[in-house]
């Protein structure tokens, strides 16, 4: 029996996910007229969207190096 390997996805499509599930989330907020701290949440949760982005892509690219 072969041992199990982990899982390692390319994580680049969960970082923009995110950040456009934050964005959506920041515009139903908006348009629903909600409370200013969820729209507050939203924002953060998208400009952080782009920190984990810049950090996803140089992993993918190494991990792309390792499965090659």
């Amino acid at each position: 029996m072969s041992k199990l390997q982990p899982l390692d996805p390319p994580m680049v499509p969960f970082a923009i996910g995110g950040i456009v599930a934050f964005a959506l989330a920041g515009l139903a907020v908006w348009l629903a007229n909600g409370p200013s701290s969820w729209l507050w949440i939203c924002l953060a949760g998208f400009v952080w969207g782009f920190v984990g982005l810049a950090a996803m892509i140089p992993h993918d690219r190494k991990r792309r190096g390792r499965h090659q």
